[in-house]
């Protein structure tokens, strides 16, 4: 059985195809009265429908895989507190169990109901970058499930790798907010694809990579950032960037002061998800050049930043120049690039600045051959 998948219409055009009988496509309205108003549209975003937003919700609750969009890539939603609904996201994602989920949640409160303790700096960065694309990752609260309110019940292990500490983060995606406040659960949401693969930009890439074994996908249009949050630890004596994403470290430093860069781990469970050594990866050979090299032999494609490329017979696609419109543009001209089945996807690679840390991190992933 084919998901269904929930196209959003806006001014009379749809982002995406119908590509089966089962797929219906809903208008929009934005109601202005909505709880969720305080987060700011983006240009293009679209709202949530209330029936669908109902109908997804339902089905978290009755522990069924939902993708979603957030502002950063597509999500596999699953209800976070039901450990039989986290096994799905791993099964069908094909997804080791060392590599921890991220929680998504609709508010500073849900966040604070599922740790041990909120310290000050939680506070701080959550104030400041919330909703958005930052992770914090915190001891995991333990407490006796004897009632179905949110603030008796406790993070599985499988959430969280087995180990003390989970991530969490609220999604700067209207539709993202409304459907965890709609199902009244946090999601455990991993990227909606296979594992190691492209992640989704777009309703499109998670139908391609995922079809029948998410049983619904909303669209929520093209992810505006792109690339996934930054992953930070707050459970040491000084913070530690884990994974680079959305939030700079500048960004993070300005708030907080200097922060501890992780080291890539070899072996047992990874302290935050996006550390093995190949992620992000298309299907197609990638390699990262300098100076216009390109390889010698086979038919592939050239994403150029500032060098031209040492043959004339390759395609050419031209990358944005700065680290945002690239990083919002990457994985889908990956995806792109992927489909025309070249032999090779040669990169140009970016300045090595502050700036293009989180994207020099997925592109070094997306590369390694092994």
């Amino acid at each position: 059985m084919q998901p269904s998948i929930f196209f959003f219409q806006l001014r009379g055009c749809f982002l995406a195809r119908n590509r089966n009988p089962t797929e219906f496509v809903f208008s929009l309205t934005y109601n202005r009265d909505s709880s969720l108003q305080f987060v700011e549209p983006q240009p293009g975003l679209h709202q949530p429908d209330p029936a669908e937003i109902d109908r997804a919700a339902q089905l978290l609750r009755q522990g069924r895989l939902v993708a979603f969009p957030t502002e950063t890539v597509y999500g596999l939603g699953a209800n976070a507190l039901d450990p039989e609904a986290v096994a799905r996201i791993y099964a069908v994602k094909g997804r080791p169990a060392t590599n921890p989920l991220i929680v998504h949640v609709a508010s500073i409160e849900m966040a604070q109901s599922l740790v041990a303790g909120w310290p000050n700096l939680a506070e701080l960065l959550a104030r400041r970058f919330w909703p958005g694309p930052l992770s914090l990752v915190l001891p995991v609260g333990r407490r006796p499930k004897t009632s179905s309110d949110l603030s008796s019940r406790t993070i599985p292990a499988a959430v969280t790798a087995g180990l003390p500490n989970v991530a969490l983060r609220m999604p700067a995606h209207p539709v993202a907010l409304a459907l965890i406040q709609a199902a009244g659960v946090p999601l455990a949401a991993p990227s909606a694809n296979r594992f190691s693969e492209l992640s989704p930009t777009t309703a499109d890439h998670v139908f391609r990579s995922l079809g029948a074994d998410v049983d619904l996908i909303l669209d929520g249009g093209p992810c505006h950032i792109g690339i996934e949050s930054t992953v930070l630890s707050l459970i040491g004596s000084v913070p530690t960037l884990l994974r680079p994403g959305g939030v700079s470290r500048n960004d993070l430093e300005a708030i907080i002061g200097p922060v501890d860069i992780a080291s890539d781990i070899s072996e047992g469970s990874h302290p935050a998800p996006g550390m093995h050594p190949r992620h992000y990866s298309p299907r197609t050979p990638l390699y990262l050049m300098t100076d216009g090299k390109v390889p010698d032999r086979g038919n592939g494609i050239y994403l150029q930043h500032h060098h031209a490329p040492s043959r004339v017979n390759v395609a050419i696609r031209q990358m944005p120049l700065s680290a945002p419109e690239y990083a919002a543009n990457l994985y889908d001209v990956l995806h792109q690039a992927d489909a025309e089945n070249y032999n090779w996807i040669a990169l140009d690679l970016p300045p090595h600045t502050f700036d293009w840390e989180a994207v020099h991190d997925r592109l070094r992933r997306a590369a390694a051959h092994f």
